[in-house]
């Protein structure tokens, strides 16, 4: 009986629009996370359920299938987009006030290739003392700035380059998170860490007993200039990863990587809004810069290459502008490109080997939003990922929010 009445709620939840707006913040109005904290009320431990519906048609000179970063072992899914029509990552989210101290939420994803994952799910304390939450369960890693936030709050239709070729698109693992925010009136300062089972790229087989990655950061950040038109928000993150037969490239015939991806990350974010209210106007500005060194063995699936000791760094960067010049409408620019150091006589001609090239890309995008609710998106990316070839790539996405969703952080 209990379940009929939360499924009713569900419905309900649903089929009234207004009255969901009612209980959370806009999806679109700002980049990032759920903010997951439902204020108390008569029902604040009633799950409020929410539902992205995302679809892109793409338009691509080059054959995706056939598409690599020269230099870099890519994770899986992490290819430019689908030719014709595809469905994206459209999810289904569920969130509450489990009671006065915990929060919990569940967020499954439905795939392109018509599976069902399970992006995000975790309780998170709520009320702790001195500034301290918890979170436990499976999410998304609070390292950098675009990692935390759902694919369906992206400026573009993809992830940067950096993020593609170093934390396949976007990191999550199981594992645990604290985060401590500084007592200090004037600016935010937040330090955070994390201990994951490192299962995900660009760590792999849970090595260490299941205790394969951990993360630390620290976010700093405040308001400037008159009438509060101006925020910003600055962070410095460590990924240290430990990869155990970590599997990349041909899923018949992976090839195999055994030992430690150590990443660094700074990024920078700076929002304007005449007197804070960007109903009318508003300009986002973001970038992050990426380092990682990686040493252990290396094996092709092909079996061409065995064992051969790699030790060598890459990096990357990328730096965005996004302008919203009348109400509903925003226009966005982005460059993104990665590098890999040249490696040795062994490891030439692998996915390792950036025969002396360094992939960039630039994109240009136009969006459209009806309401808070709805956004289409035009996108042209000149992406000169492969050697000697430039792949345009145009895009048309829409991605459309149904009943309840959570308020984005900065």
């Amino acid at each position: 009986m209990k379940l009929q009445i939360l499924i009713r709620r569900a419905i309900v939840a649903l089929l009234l629009p207004s009255w969901a707006q009612a209980q959370v913040n806009p999806p679109f109005d700002q980049s990032g996370s759920p903010a997951g904290v439902r204020t108390a009320s008569a029902g604040a431990f009633n799950a409020a359920m929410g539902v992205i519906l995302n679809g892109t048609y793409g338009r691509l000179s080059q054959d995706p299938a056939t598409d690599v970063l020269p230099g870099f072992a890519l994770g899986p899914d992490t290819g430019p987009g689908e030719r014709g029509f595809s469905l994206g990552e459209s999810e289904i989210n569920l969130n509450a006030n489990i009671d006065d101290k915990f929060f919990g939420n569940l967020t499954a994803t439905f795939l392109p290739d018509n599976t069902v994952s399970v992006e995000e799910a975790f309780i998170r304390t709520i009320g702790l003392q001195e500034g301290l939450t918890l979170k436990t369960g499976r999410f998304f890693s609070g390292i950098g700035y675009l990692n935390e936030q759902h694919a369906h709050v992206w400026d573009f239709v993809d992830a940067p380059l950096p993020y593609r070729a170093m934390l396949a698109n976007q990191l999550g693992d199981d594992g645990i998170q604290v985060r401590w925010l500084a007592p200090i009136e004037l600016f935010l300062m937040e330090f955070g860490a994390e201990a994951l089972r490192g299962d995900s790229f660009p760590a792999g087989g849970a090595a260490n007993k299941g205790n394969g990655t951990q993360s630390f950061f620290v976010h700093v950040g405040g308001d400037a200039g008159i009438g509060n038109s101006n925020s910003w928000r600055a962070g410095l993150s460590r990924l240290n990863a430990r990869a155990d037969l970590r599997e990349t490239g041909d899923a018949a015939h992976p090839d195999l990587f055994t030992g430690k991806s150590d990443l660094n990350i700074a990024d920078f974010v700076w929002k304007w809004a005449p007197n804070g209210n960007p109903t009318v106007t508003n300009f986002k500005f973001q970038a992050e810069y990426f380092q990682r060194a990686e040493k252990g063995s290396f094996t092709t699936g092909s079996g061409s290459v065995t064992d051969a000791p790699v030790d060598g760094d890459q990096s990357g960067w990328y730096a965005q502008a996004v302008y919203q010049f009348m109400p509903r409408w925003r226009v966005g620019v982005r460059h993104d490109e990665v590098k890999a150091d040249p490696v040795s006589a062994a490891l030439q001609d692998t996915a390792l080997d950036p025969a002396g090239h360094k992939p960039t890309r630039e994109s240009a995008m136009i969006d459209f939003s009806n309401s808070e609710f709805s956004r289409v998106r035009l996108q042209y990316n000149r992406d000169y990922s492969r050697l000697n070839q430039a792949d345009n790539q145009v895009f048309l996405q829409y991605i459309m929010s149904i009943g309840a969703h959570g308020a984005h952080q900065f």
